[in-house]
């Protein structure tokens, strides 16, 4: 799939999680893919920021992620957006950072972490 065709989907998806649940004001979330993921693998998605926590879902390498932009250590993905993106990936590589997806598949999106060190930018 190139990457056009990559970006409308992650747009489309994005636009489904423009307004939290109680629709009080809109959100903006950040796309970054899953990278770097041994073959046969899966990044794996944890209720909290630690890789003893609970597993709410698993995507493999080339899986967009919304980031919520908030990450451990104070990192802001947006604050961070404009510099490169190796230097993005290297600010996020030792950090959990919070996504919103939904895991089921049946439209209740929650909350969950993914380790920095398989993300980058979208």
């Amino acid at each position: 799939m190139n990457r056009f065709v990559k970006t409308i989907m992650a747009l489309a998806a994005g636009s489904v999680l423009m307004m939290p649940a109680g629709g009080a004001h809109a959100t903006t979330f950040v796309a970054w893919e899953v990278v770097d993921v041994a073959w046969g693998d899966t990044l794996n998605v944890r209720k909290y920021p630690s890789s003893g926590s609970q597993k709410q879902a698993a995507y493999p390498n080339g899986a967009v992620m919304q980031m919520t932009g908030r990450c451990t250590g104070g990192i802001d993905l947006f604050d961070i957006a404009k510099q490169p993106d190796w230097r993005q990936r290297q600010q996020v590589r030792q950090k959990w950072c919070e996504v919103w997806h939904d895991p089921s598949h049946n439209g209740k999106f929650v909350a969950g972490w993914v380790y920095g060190k398989y993300i980058a930018p979208y």
